[in-house]
């Protein structure tokens, strides 16, 4: 395949969605039967998934089996080339500590929950990359520089300045020993100096999407309802910024947590 815009775009489609991604790599092990596949990396939209890899070149599909293309096979050699040697290294990170809980606020979500403001010092700054494989459900986010995780409806935020925001907590002892936890996480990978392996990714369901979004099947994504709109955001199909309600101030901690989810799709 040449270096043309469009072709790269089509692989880059392809290439942005979990499921697509795992597909390649049981791929790579060799030419698997649809079923074998879906088996393995779940059954919904599967087709959908295969035809955009087909699409991109990446895979070649023929009476009910599957494979990876020369191209693709390439590609994937060529990916992990580039990960050799790169296991990421915190020898030189020191020690965090919780200096204050600065504030404890309602949360506009869910008034009978908080929402609280802390300081971590010193300030992680660029080693919260080499920490999201800590945590199950995390996320480094370049673009604001801040980990993401998230367990259960509990939404944590670490700024690499430092300033950590817990959310849907239920009171200021449930804050306390969730900073405590996770200063003894961090902790524990920098004494060790070298960060765990990156996690297989928790499988999303569109039920947990769908919980999030405002639910008004208004249509302004331009799809016929809510729950279509997580189907097709769960597909790659779509972006959160397609829905311009969760803009609006109510559904700010809700679209943290899909900001959160859509990094496991």
């Amino acid at each position: 395949m040449s270096g043309d815009p469009k072709e790269i775009k089509l692989v880059n489609n392809a290439l942005a969605n979990g499921t697509r991604k795992k597909v390649m790599n049981f791929l790579a092990e060799g030419d698997r039967r649809i079923e074998e596949i879906g088996e393995t990396v779940g059954k919904a939209m599967l087709d959908y998934h295969l035809k955009l890899l087909k699409q991109a070149g990446l895979i070649e599909l023929e009476e009910g089996s599957a494979s990876l293309s020369e191209y693709g096979r390439n590609f994937i050699e060529e990916k992990a080339g580039e990960g050799t040697d790169k296991s990421p290294d915190l020898s030189g990170a020191k020690p965090v500590e919780i200096a204050e809980l600065r504030q404890l606020l309602p949360c506009i979500a869910d008034p009978t929950k908080f929402r609280i403001i802390a300081n971590m010092t010193p300030s992680p700054g660029g080693t919260l990359k080499a920490l999201e494989p800590l945590f199950p459900r995390g996320r480094y986010s370049e673009k604001v520089g801040a980990l993401i995780t998230q367990k259960g409806d509990v939404l944590t935020t670490i700024y690499g300045s430092g300033k950590v925001t817990i959310t849907m907590i239920k009171n200021e002892a449930e804050a306390k020993k969730l900073l405590g936890d996770l200063k003894e996480t961090i902790n524990g990978a920098i004494a060790k100096g070298i960060a765990p392996a990156p996690r297989e990714k928790v499988r999303v369901d569109p039920m947990e999407v769908y919980k999030y979004l405002p639910q008004t099947n208004c249509g302004e994504c331009g799809e016929q309802g809510c729950y279509t709109f997580a189907i097709k955001l769960m597909g790659g199909d779509t972006a959160l910024e397609k829905c311009p309600t969760l803009e609006e101030p109510e559904y700010a901690t809700s679209l943290e947590h899909l900001r959160v989810l859509s990094a496991y799709i």
